[in-house]
């Protein structure tokens, strides 16, 4: 069983855990499946907006795939969400990431 077939199944387990989805969604990342990577990247924010670091990775993603303005939205998003949670750490990526995009 590999990487994604594991994460599937905890998921299948346990469908609300913003962990291993984020795991599933990295994985897809790596074997070149950025649509179901972003798909899972956006579903995990939308139940769970306080999942901070999928902010970044789901930006990236995007902005890899000329989504520029999407990808702006998902920073400045991350960027809020990271400063009410005081995690001056994903918030200093995020604007860093955002800022190269932007200037």
């Amino acid at each position: 069983m590999n990487r994604i077939e594991k994460l599937k199944a905890f998921l299948i387990e346990n469908p609300q855990d913003s962990f291993v989805q984020h795991a599933l969604a990295l994985e897809y990342v790596k074997e070149g499946d950025d649509a179901e990577a972003r798909r899972l990247l956006e579903e995990l924010l939308e139940r769970d907006e306080n999942y901070i670091g999928s902010y970044y990775h789901l930006a990236r993603l995007l902005e890899r795939n000329d989504a520029k303005e999407s990808a702006i939205k998902w920073y400045e998003t991350g960027m809020l969400k990271a400063k009410e949670a005081h995690d001056d750490h994903a918030y200093n990526e995020l604007r860093a990431a955002y800022e190269d995009l932007v200037y």
